[in-house]
């Protein structure tokens, strides 16, 4: 089963990190009962002082340089990944898509409307990839800007529902979806380094959402263990 994870900076991470990414492939490492591997055109994490994803000092030494693959970038959401999606499904041979984005789109880009819009389209333009493939979708996890902005609150609120409602919509089963639960203790004034991206905690927090998913809703993979 081929794994790629699709994500904006959360995602990607900067140089030094240690990423959620990694946190999955531990997991899978343990829990998955059969062969798997990570896929996904880009393996670079975003440097800071270059302003640009040209790093690849990971934080964990063990972790493999496959494994590494991805589709996420620093400052791209779903409406960057939608036009992409397609072409890099299919040529890593996705299986299973599992996805964090949504709070740049909203943040910078478009509102929860058109950012709901796009969602439909990724799904669309990655079933034209692979026409069983599945996909684990996370609501968008409010960042501190939440905290002062009341319409920009209210909009990744009313994003979250407009995400489950798509996720309801358009689960096939040839080609299922899943919305993943938010994360029920992530604090971002304890799991993430600034109000938004993820420290260590966070990381084992976003890779355990996806997991449980995938456990409870397909029986792929166990519990997350941390």
């Amino acid at each position: 089963m081929r794994f790629m994870f699709v994500g904006d900076s959360m995602t990607i991470g900067r140089a030094g990190d240690i990423t959620w990414r990694y946190r999955m492939w531990q997991h899978l490492s343990t829990s998955f009962d059969g062969p798997f591997e990570i896929v996904g055109p880009r393996t670079e994490l975003y440097d800071t002082e270059a302003g640009a994803p040209l790093s690849y000092a990971y934080g964990a030494a063990d972790f493999p340089a496959p494994a590494r693959r991805h589709l996420s970038g620093w400052g791209e959401g779903w409406l960057h990944m939608a036009p992409l999606i397609r072409e890099a499904a299919a040529g890593a041979g996705a299986d299973v898509l599992l996805v964090s984005l949504g709070l740049i789109d909203l943040g910078f880009y478009t509102d929860s409307d058109q950012t709901a819009a796009n969602v439909r389209a990724f799904v669309t333009q990655a079933r034209a990839a692979n026409p069983a493939v599945r996909m684990v979708l996370l609501p968008v996890i409010p960042n501190v800007r939440a905290e002062s902005d009341a319409p920009f609150a209210a909009e990744v609120a009313r994003f979250n529902e407009l995400l489950a409602k798509a996720v309801a919509d358009l689960d096939q089963p040839s080609s299922p979806l899943l919305l993943a639960s938010h994360p029920p203790t992530y604090d971002i004034h304890q799991d993430t380094y600034d109000g938004t991206h993820p420290s260590a905690s966070g990381e084992h927090k976003l890779a355990a959402a996806f997991a449980e998913a995938m456990h409870q809703g397909w029986g792929v993979g166990g519990a997350y263990a941390g």
